[in-house]
């Protein structure tokens, strides 16, 4: 785990610009933390120490990901709203399935979030994403003072009646991280679940379309290039036609390659009236996506839905570097974002330098947060927001 370390000092805190704000004596607090773990081989000592060393930037772009290389309770915790929920289980807890968690080991969960921040990097929302994996980590718990490391972890559960249960997991019954934890949290049920296309469309004849795009992220680029182009072809050919956007649960990837959709969208009709839907799952790309549509519709855009998991100015690019002896893997960032106020600096690359817009704030128009993804109660929503568009 030493040289885990090492490679963290040589690789990431050098190259990564958002570590160019914090003290020298906070580094070196975390680095030797972590070492003193490392040298005593406790690796989730170690993992916790090198999370709170790599949040120190509040940039949630870099960050270390323990989920592959821990193990966990059962249970796969999110965040819905504000409300931390019961999303998966094994099956001997299937019935505090959709409970929100109310507390563990009778600490209220308010509390643990807050003593858990210091762990987690980026945003309030960010750290909503990636937090709930602390709850299902004994090793994690016991650092955050919920857990002694002996006997028990009870979860209080309540169910949306108000039902209240206990959940006590046999510590025994562990399981790989990435189990139920993804590590790019979705927030779907399913921590497996991914996107089956770059793009679904729906055509409610006057009521308008909506496009569906659930990730940027396409290694070969050749797929979402082809959504995207489909996408932009279809909202050309409808110049007029209302439309909503719903890039929620998008943690991101390559913004550039939907240019040619932001055109589209933009150089439609001067009465097109656009509405997206973002969540605290929406990252990145996405979030860059949103705010460069923002910029060029203005009034024209209504955005729905909650906060989304970054703000506008932030570190990125950059890439992830596997930890060999410890199992995680480190997200680094080498370049500077603000799409907030237009802002470029030498670590900017030069094609998104070309296309950065001051975007102010994107401020949401109206909350929602979808309790359900059945198809019948989306399409619903969508016709509503699509109808208001008018008004």
């Amino acid at each position: 785990m030493i040289q885990d370390q090492d490679k963290i000092e040589r690789t990431v805190l050098p190259a990564d610009p958002s570590f160019r704000g914090i003290r020298c004596a906070d580094i070196d607090l975390h680095i030797e933390d972590a070492r003193q773990h490392a040298l005593a081989n406790t690796k989730d000592e170690f993992l916790l120490s090198l999370m709170q060393l790599l949040a120190l930037p509040g940039n949630g772009h870099t960050r270390l990901i323990p989920n592959t290389a821990i193990t966990v309770l059962p249970l796969r915790f999110v965040t819905i709203g504000t409300a931390v929920r019961l999303l998966d289980a094994s099956p001997g807890f299937a019935g505090g399935i959709g409970g929100e968690l109310i507390s563990i080991n009778g600490v209220p969960i308010g509390e643990i979030e807050v003593a858990a921040e210091k762990f987690l990097a980026g945003t309030r929302q960010r750290k909503r994403v990636i937090g709930p994996i602390l709850f299902a980590w004994p090793s994690a718990l016991r650092r955050l003072g919920v857990y002694s490391g002996g006997g028990t972890i009870e979860y209080q559960i309540r169910s949306e009646t108000g039902q209240i249960s206990e959940l006590v997991p046999d510590m025994a019954n562990m399981v790989p991280g990435t189990a139920f934890y993804p590590r790019n949290e979705h927030g779907k049920v399913g921590a497996s679940w991914s996107p089956k296309s770059f793009l679904e469309v729906k055509d409610f004849g006057q009521h308008g379309l909506s496009l569906v795009l659930p990730s940027f992220f396409d290694p070969g680029e050749t797929s979402l290039s082809k959504a995207v182009s489909k996408a932009a072809q279809l909202v050309k050919s409808r110049p007029g036609t209302r439309l909503l956007v719903d890039v929620r649960g998008n943690t991101g990837g390559n913004f550039l390659l939907t240019m040619p959709l932001i055109d589209a969208i933009s150089e439609g009709a001067e009465g097109r009236r656009v509405g997206v839907l973002v969540d605290k799952f929406t990252f990145s790309a996405a979030i860059v996506f949103v705010a460069i549509l923002k910029h060029r519709l203005g009034a024209r855009l209504e955005l729905v839905g909650e906060e989304m998991g970054d703000g506008l100015t932030f570190f990125a690019e950059g890439g992830t570097i596997d930890l060999p002896s410890s199992g995680a893997v480190v997200r680094y960032s080498s370049a500077f974002h603000d799409w907030a106020g237009g802002r470029t600096d030498e670590t900017t690359p030069s094609e998104i330098a070309e296309v950065m817009v001051p975007v102010g704030a994107l401020e949401l128009d109206r909350d929602w947060i979808a309790h359900s993804d059945e198809a019948a109660t989306l399409d619903r929503f969508y016709r509503e927001v699509l109808d208001s568009l008018n008004t």
